[in-house]
């Protein structure tokens, strides 16, 4: 692709970096000369060797889609905060945390929740 070409498609960018995850955000012009964004995930990955190599996934979203895509994400965003709120609570974000200890807890956490499970029938109600 042309220098050319390519500044006529990206009109505007912003990079947002995440830990391993890159996201871009691109306004980009269509054949007619409309703008539409796309939003491409780019995560890192490390092989055996130490090499890495990215993996990445793009959605494209137009104009007629904003509204809509605008005040779902925000009504998912703010359901998110309003239940488990701000602070990341995920092990998996700790220093200290192994795969295998995680994985070994969730199936006692899943084995024991199995065991104090209580049928409860609703004409005692």
């Amino acid at each position: 692709m042309s220098t050319d070409r390519m500044e006529k498609d990206e009109i505007y960018s912003k990079v947002v970096r995440a830990g391993r995850r890159t996201y871009f955000f691109d306004v980009r012009a269509t054949k007619a000369g409309d703008y539409y964004l796309t939003v491409t995930e780019s995560k890192k990955f490390t092989n055996d060797d130490g090499s890495f190599h990215y993996k990445k996934h793009k959605i494209y979203l137009y104009k007629e889609d904003f509204t809509e895509f605008k005040a779902t994400l925000n009504e998912m965003i703010d359901y998110i905060i309003n239940e488990k709120g701000e602070e990341v609570i995920s092990e998996r974000h700790q220093k200290d945390f192994k795969k295998e200890d995680y994985h070994t807890t969730e199936i006692l956490d899943e084995n024991k929740s199995a065991e104090n499970f209580t049928d409860i029938n609703f004409d005692d109600i």
